[in-house]
């Protein structure tokens, strides 16, 4: 009974972690916003002990801070952390795309090209939060498609506080990460030729901290109730 108790707790718990990542990955949730635990309890119908936990695990991953008399808010990551996060990708997702040969891509075929028609239609239209969507999900389906689960959930942390990065510090509001070097990259890959996919990965993620103004930005409110809904 009590094994059965602990595991609807633990997966209430990551359902609510779950949720409140894509939300800050989706740039639902800005770097700053404050995360009043009434508010998520009432949105997400949760425990408020299940919420609590919730975001004390996201403060270990650095995605949430929690400061006394003032509760949690969404991490805002300095300059320096921001490089250090995009050196830490260069090294995750070269290992990742070294992991992934030629008879996977083959394999998933269908997986990857539905994932790169989604990619195609939000870059075509003008819904950023899909835009931003599509354009992440790829580098976290490389990450699946490696096979190695430590690299993967590595990488989807790094993913989080990229996002985080991207809405502190982007110098315009078009999303940067582009679809046809991702294309690329499964072409290289399919072609048997890891080399030039991790060239163009690198090349990838250089133009992607390129882009970015790394300097101090103000926090904007967003409203919370509206940035949960519908996750």
């Amino acid at each position: 009974m009590g094994s059965k108790t602990v595991t609807a707790k633990q997966l209430e718990v990551q359902r609510i972690v779950d949720v409140l990542s894509k939300a800050i990955a989706q740039h639902r949730l800005r770097p700053g916003t404050r995360l009043i635990e009434a508010q998520i309890v009432e949105t997400l119908q949760a425990n408020r002990n299940h919420v609590q936990v919730a975001l004390q695990r996201l403060a270990m991953q650095r995605i949430v801070n929690i400061e006394p008399n003032r509760g949690a808010m969404v991490s805002q990551p300095s300059a320096q952390e921001a490089r250090d996060v995009f050196t830490a990708r260069r090294a995750i997702e070269r290992a990742i795309v070294e992991s992934i040969g030629a008879d996977t891509i083959s394999r998933q075929g269908e997986r990857i090209n539905r994932h790169m028609d989604n990619e195609r239609k939000a870059t075509n239209a003008t819904d950023r939060r899909a835009i931003v969507r599509e354009l992440s999900e790829f580098h976290l389906l490389l990450g699946e498609l490696s096979g190695n689960t430590v690299l993967s959930e590595i990488l989807q942390n790094l993913m989080v506080r990229s996002s985080l990065i991207v809405a502190l510090y982007q110098r315009n509001d078009v999303p940067s990460c582009a679809s046809d070097e991702h294309q690329q990259i499964i072409s290289a890959l399919a072609e048997g030729d890891r080399e030039k996919a991790v060239a163009v990965m690198l090349e990838h993620l250089d133009e992607l901290e390129a882009q970015l103004a790394l300097e101090e930005q103000p926090v904007r409110e967003v409203n919370l109730k509206e940035a949960l809904a519908g996750l």
